[in-house]
């Protein structure tokens, strides 16, 4: 959203103002289209480039600000919500030729130029859909860009939902937590493409946008990890549902859409549905001053901006966009797909753009208007699935004929993806190259969250979860330096960390994440079984709101059982054991600061509380871990 003069505040009045403002913008838009006012007949792309900024750790990098201060005059650069990440914007460009080469010409040029600019804050750039090496404690309002517009983003999507956002996504591990600000939705980043399209075909086109969302995302599928959690094939799609939600919770089911959305059924009529059911949907959530009278630039023969209505559409967050614009003083229409994730390099994202394309272009002379041939419930089942299982998802297609996702691409969607760029004009050398990739990638089932996933599969047994996350990251950014595409990478290694010095410097970093617990009413014996099968040396107890309440370490249990022998030691309750008002420290201390409390105060772990709630464990026995890691990291760099 790349709006700055925000209203700082929403009343009553000026929400209404900014809604007429809204709807005057539509009203122009189909006196637009029924005087067929509208670019036709060229058929340009364009791409934006989002991207984390890392540390020598690999770690979130906040530093956005002053690289964008030094990258003044490259307005090609702008600022995202967090200030670690950056966006690029592209030129749109004809699609004809050597476009894709190009495109991949001057992405590589374009990030070479903010990475040299950005090393001078000793950090690097970084793309992927999801940073391994992101904690849920980076995601605070410290790092929201500080510009009007994020916050009062942020302000609407709280007022709105009366409340924190909730987020449960399961895959082979499983997230649940809350979340007080928009600030989850840093944790994406993509690689986002722009195709236009005449008023003309707009429907049918749009339509083919949603038939193939889900197998071009299965074979694009790059973030399956979040906070270390393996959930999605592609988190992102459910991440970012849950961070712009602004449904509040109802005590009867209602029908209500997501912010974020696929979208309910096929598109029918004009461009001017789509934007229309947008309005009927969501509330306005931010408001911009200062916009024109769409009519009066009508009757005085200029194109009107429709400002209101381009900001109030960058607030719905369409997985497949549709949008308005101005080039060369023409209007135009386009479809934004926004499903694509950043990474894993440069030419795989191209990669996956000249598949999307190639089935953008041809897939309205294959198929038609895919309305009559699918429900829609199909396709939005197809997308779902392909962001759970990526290349491993079943997908329903025509006369609900089922596929495995690779066999569709390689057997009918690559084909008919080819024939698309043909269509166009692209230099046959970029058909091949491009979507060979794609065959490739599909055939031997490596993509971005494959090459993740194994990688870390290899090394969990080897190192903790911290430990293997730097991992990731580094060997990501060292692998995407040499341009090789992701399906010939070898697996990431846990010696590639090679930075670990700085993955260890907050407690959030290492802490205990897997807790067992126990209510103060149970038993010490429950305790002393738990302490024996799970190799524990602390238990913490917790009240059923999971607000901590006590400690019980396995010294206390032994001084117990000597006092009292084995038979009353069974029928002790936890609460007459436990340490009663434990010390305890944030998610965010320094490691040096917590080995000083554990030092001053003579205690051997140390429970992690955030917001009052518990969510991990530091103790001497992590230290040791964190030590034997460093340890091993200085001896393998001297010999």
């Amino acid at each position: 959203m790349g709006r700055h003069d925000i209203e700082p505040t929403l009343d009553s009045a000026s929400l209404r103002e900014f809604t007429k403002a809204v709807l005057d913008d539509l009203r122009a838009l189909k006196v637009m289209l029924d005087q067929d006012c509208f670019e036709k007949g060229v058929r340009r792309i364009g791409a934006e480039q989002e991207m984390f900024l890392v540390d020598k750790a690999c770690r979130p990098a906040p530093n956005a600000p002053q690289i964008l201060s030094r990258l003044n005059g490259h307005a090609d650069f702008t600022t995202e919500l967090a200030t670690f990440n950056l966006e690029l914007n592209l030129a749109p460009k004809t699609l004809t030729g050597k476009v894709f080469s190009t495109i991949e010409e001057e992405l590589n040029e374009k990030l070479e130029l903010v990475r040299n600019t950005a090393r001078e804050d000793e950090t690097d750039i970084l793309l992927t859909g999801i940073l391994p090496t992101l904690h849920e404690s980076d995601l605070t309002l410290d790092h929201m860009t500080p510009e009007p517009r994020y916050r009062a983003i942020n302000e609407a999507t709280n007022r709105l939902r009366k409340g924190p956002s909730r987020f449960r996504v399961e895959g082979a591990d499983e997230i649940h937590l809350e979340h007080g600000s928009v600030m989850m939705e840093a944790c994406n980043t993509s690689y986002q493409v722009h195709f236009q399209v005449s008023p003309q075909e707009f429907v049918p086109v749009y339509n083919i946008s949603q038939l193939i969302a889900a197998p071009v995302l299965a074979a694009a599928a790059n973030s399956p990890l979040l906070f270390g959690r393996r959930l999605w094939e592609e988190t992102r799609i459910a991440l970012f549902q849950h961070a712009i939600d602004t449904r509040a919770a109802t005590p009867i089911a209602r029908e209500s859409s997501p912010r974020v959305r696929f979208g309910e059924e096929w598109l029918s009529g004009s461009v001017l549905e789509a934007f229309q059911d947008e309005v009927a949907r969501f509330p306005v959530l931010v408001a911009i001053a200062g916009v024109e009278d769409p009519f009066e630039a009508l009757e005085d023969g200029r194109v009107p901006d429709l400002k209101a209505l381009q900001m109030y559409n960058s607030t719905v967050y369409s997985w497949n966009r549709p949008c308005y614009g101005i080039h060369d003083g023409l209007p135009h229409l386009r479809i934004e797909c926004r499903m694509l994730p950043a990474g894993p390099t440069v030419i795989d994202e191209v990669a996956n753009s000249a598949f999307w394309v190639g089935l953008m272009s041809e897939g309205m002379h294959a198929y038609g208007n895919p309305v009559e041939r699918m429900d829609f419930a199909d396709a939005k089942a197809n997308f779902l699935a392909a962001a759970r299982y990526g290349l491993r998802a079943g997908l329903t297609w025509f006369d609900r004929k089922t596929y495995a996702a690779p066999d569709l691409i390689r057997q009918e969607l690559l084909p008919m993806a080819r024939a698309g760029l043909e269509r166009e004009g692209v230099d046959s050398d970029d058909i091949d190259r491009f979507l060979g990739i794609i065959e490739t990638r599909t055939a031997t089932g490596q993509t971005g969250s494959r090459w993740l996933l194994d990688s870390f599969a290899g090394m969990k047994p080897r190192g903790t979860v911290s430990e293997c996350m730097a991992a990731l990251a580094t060997a990501t950014l060292e692998r995407q330096n040499s341009g090789a595409p992701v399906h010939e990478w070898p697996a990431a290694r846990l010696q590639e960390g090679g930075r670990w010095k700085m993955a260890y410097t907050r407690v959030d970093h290492y802490m205990t994440t897997e807790l067992f617990t126990v209510r103060q009413d149970e038993l010490v014996d429950l305790v002393a079984l738990l302490m024996d099968k799970k190799q524990l040396r602390h238990v913490l107890v917790e009240d059923e709101g999971n607000r901590l309440v006590g400690i019980v370490s396995y010294r206390s249990l032994i001084r117990l059982l000597a006092q009292i022998g084995l038979e009353k030691f069974t029928n002790v309750p936890v609460s007459d054991i436990m340490e009663k008002h434990p010390t305890t420290i944030s998610p965010e201390t320094s490691s040096l600061d917590a080995l000083e409390v554990m030092r001053k105060e003579r205690v051997s772990a140390l429970p992690v509380l955030k917001d009052g709630k518990l969510v991990g464990l530091v103790s001497e026995r992590s230290f040791m871990e964190v030590a034997h890691a460093l340890l091993t990291e200085e001896w393998a760099g001297t010999h």
